[in-house]
């Protein structure tokens, strides 16, 4: 199973910041994802079930 990692708010309001300031076109969303960090983590079940089986 996997589990998303979202950037705090404030992180992505850095962003749009930046963003804002800047001329070029926006970048993809892949991009957006892979600067904020936002991606998925891969989830181990086992170790938040605890040691139940």
């Amino acid at each position: 199973m996997t589990q998303a990692n979202h950037p705090s708010k404030y992180v992505v309001r850095e962003y749009l910041e930046r963003r804002s300031q800047e001329v070029k076109p926006p970048p993809t969303p892949e991009e957006i994802r892979r600067q904020l960090g936002w991606g998925l983590m891969m989830y181990d079940q086992k170790m938040s079930t605890g040691d139940r089986v």
